[in-house]
């Protein structure tokens, strides 16, 4: 294959993957070509010339994702989550935030942290983590692998746990991207992960097979504070729909809840994380 061949479908293969990664890495990653060409032209092949080319776009990419993409996104009805590691609403991976994962509509950004605080009234010291919620431009463009997350209105959230040596409340996640260590159903409950797998949909327990589980060992499910989290969501009429898998809202006594849904086998498990939705 010719150079300019080559080179051209170098840059076709990346900004289609930092598209589907972070929905503006294509765009920023061809803003960043001329850049690329006046490092090119200024300095000679050696490590200097290298090591700007490996720093230009992290650099630029940055510095539009914390300052540009967040005043373009309100155009589109869109503002960011808690982006650091401080107050009673915060995302468990920062790669959340660098990502453009965050974003949401105003009104369930209000329900979202109105909510981490009631629990941290509620349970002094708790925090709640967020995992996925939506990117910053466009309805309808995917945020993938979630089928719906794709206009604002969902978020994801880790569920609470306790340390099994001591019994007290330990923060974050077992996973480290907060999906795919899940709170498998107890003898007796509805096994709805091996029904769906036994209809053909392979994906519903995907991640579970990727996803290390040797921090499962440390982490208990917390009930009581994952009911009362719920609890708070399902109360705020803005909150039209709360995904949980069906025998953790059985064990929980939220199945009466009217809030509560099965997402469906078409999805993936929701015995790993909470999601909620707007109207």
């Amino acid at each position: 294959m010719h150079r300019p061949l080559k080179k051209i479908l170098f840059i076709s293969i990346a900004f289609v993957l930092l598209t589907i990664l972070s929905q503006t890495g294509g765009i920023i990653y061809l803003a960043c070509i001329p850049l690329f060409k006046l490092i090119d032209r200024r300095f000679s092949p050696g490590i200097v010339k290298a090591g700007l080319k490996a720093l230009a776009f992290p650099v630029v990419y940055i510095s539009l994702t914390f300052s540009l993409v967040p005043l373009i996104a309100k155009q589109f009805g869109r503002i960011q989550l808690p982006v650091t590691r401080s107050g009673s609403l915060q995302p468990l991976t920062m790669l959340t935030v660098l990502l453009n994962r965050n974003y949401v509509r105003p009104a369930l950004k209000e329900v979202a942290e109105e909510t981490a605080v009631k629990m941290n009234k509620a349970y002094p010291g708790t925090t709640v983590f967020y995992l996925d919620a939506c990117f910053p431009f466009i309805n309808k463009f995917p945020l993938l692998p979630h089928l719906s997350h794709n206009d604002g209105n969902k978020l994801d959230l880790c569920f609470f746990y306790t340390d099994e040596v001591n019994n007290k409340q330990i923060s974050g996640s077992p996973s480290p991207i907060g999906y795919g260590v899940c709170e498998e159903p107890l003898p007796g409950e509805i096994n709805t992960a091996e029904m769906c797998s036994k209809e053909g949909y392979w994906q519903y327990s995907f991640l579970k097979k990727i996803v290390p589980q040797k921090n499962k060992k440390n982490y208990v499910f917390d009930e009581i504070r994952t009911k009362q989290m719920i609890a708070f969501f399902a109360a705020f009429n803005a909150i039209e729909k709360i995904f949980i898998e069906p025998h953790l809202a059985a064990r929980l006594h939220v199945k009466s809840f009217p809030k509560i849904r099965f997402h469906g086998c078409q999805a993936v498990r929701h015995d790993d994380h909470l999601h909620v939705q707007i109207k």
